[in-house]
């Protein structure tokens, strides 16, 4: 299936030869997933942006170890991209000008997408964009402090919260007249959470309302053809990847495969699944280690490590017939050498199993209302009331 135009994604300044985006997710796209996807995308010939987990801007200005952990890249990671949440433009603006001032970032994405209750409940992430005036304020503020460096802003959003209260036609043409470098929209609204088929054809719409910079299309790409089959119905430049990456990094290359119109596709044996689990641990451990707290620190990393690696082992084993002894135990693993014993149980000889380890992947839940402010959906402007709502939205604790 070769792709309706491979050209390259061009984001401000960069260009980015396969125009895949790596979706950020919070408590997986730190520096060690990341760097997993980026080598499979390498391998196979192509050059993505890896987006790291959300930081909020009020973290990032009190210099929150947590935020400062999550913004870390790896020496050869550039562009070094890095999303930002909040809720006050004077905030927004200030925390891009610590990143890019202090040479932290190369690309900043900011998030109007987060369908999370205790994000929206405030006003923030995908609420956000209803009140237009404040949407602009924000992406006119990042940027005003991001330009002047050379570093491009772009903004990630879903369609809006629920099918009766849409904001992304209006949300797309703002962000391309203040200077957004891309629009990023995941075809769900925020009632969607994460639930159903999402809405492509609203992404072909948003296409033809932005004219002037790339519209990259989000949600229900869980194959390299996904994403081709999304660049031909939609017009869109280019795909951002989120859950169809989960427990499966090589995806990338499947990815730059379909998008160079090849028909390579990346077929794991359990003995590839568990090496690049292992690859995974021995990343993790590295980047826990680098760090110089109270909480990280080299006396600490294996055991952190071990604790987050447990949340990608369904994923990494899904569609495979891994036995529930093994399963359980490395979900639950607390060290390499239990690891390695456990994984030395496994028949690694095992084939790639198939349709059984494609498609979804992830929580996808139901639709659901949508915790608001009060009043939130009254109308589009800002009162007094809303924006002492807004203060308490401006999160001081990051990763979602």
């Amino acid at each position: 299936m070769p792709p309706p135009d491979p050209r390259p994604l061009a984001v401000g300044p960069f260009t980015v030869r396969t125009p895949v985006v790596l979706a950020p997710m919070a408590g997986v796209t730190n520096q060690a997933f990341r760097r997993l996807c980026r080598e499979a995308m390498a391998e196979a010939g192509g050059e993505g942006l890896f987006v790291s987990e959300m930081v909020t801007s009020r973290a990032l200005l009190e210099r929150n170890a947590e935020s400062l952990r999550l913004i870390q890249h790896d020496a050869d990671e550039h562009p070094r991209s890095v999303q930002v949440y909040g809720v006050d433009p004077a905030v927004v603006g200030a925390a891009v000008r610590m990143l890019v001032e202090e040479g932290r970032a190369d690309h900043i994405d900011l998030n109007f997408g987060c369908p999370v209750p205790k994000v929206t409940r405030k006003g923030g992430g995908a609420a956000l964009p209803w009140k237009w005036q404040l949407f602009e304020a924000i992406v006119q503020a990042a940027v005003r402090q991001a330009a002047p460096h050379g570093v491009p802003v772009t903004v990630k959003m879903r369609k809006g919260i629920d099918p009766d209260h849409l904001s992304y036609l209006d949300a797309g043409k703002i962000a391309e007249a203040s200077g957004a470098a891309t629009v990023a929209l995941h075809g769900r609204t925020a009632a969607d959470y994460y639930s159903g088929q999402a809405d492509w054809d609203a992404i072909a719409t948003l296409k033809q309302t932005v004219t002037s910079i790339p519209v990259l299309g989000n949600g229900d790409i869980w194959s390299g053809d996904d994403a081709v089959r999304m660049m031909r119905e939609t017009g869109c430049d280019g795909v951002v990847v989120g859950r169809g990456c989960l427990g499966r990094p090589w995806l990338f290359a499947d990815l730059a495969h379909a998008m160079a119109g090849r028909p390579d596709r990346v077929r794991p044996r359990l003995r590839d699944v568990v090496a690049t689990m292992r690859r995974h641990l021995d990343l993790l451990e590295a980047h826990f280690a680098a760090v110089d707290d109270a909480k990280y620190g080299p006396a600490n990393a294996e055991d952190r490590a071990c604790r987050e690696i447990r949340k990608h082992i369904a994923w990494y084993f899904k569609g495979y017939p891994v036995g529930h002894e093994v399963r359980v135990g490395l979900a639950q693993v607390t060290s390499k050498a239990e690891f390695d014993d456990l994984a030395g149980k496994l028949d690694l000889d095992t084939p790639y199993p198939g349709e059984a380890a494609e498609g979804p992947r992830g929580r996808a839940g139901s639709p659901r209302g949508v915790n608001l402010p009060e009043g939130w959906l009254a109308d589009r402007f800002l009162d007094d009331d809303a924006l002492a709502t807004l203060a308490a939205a401006e999160l001081s604790v990051s990763g979602g």
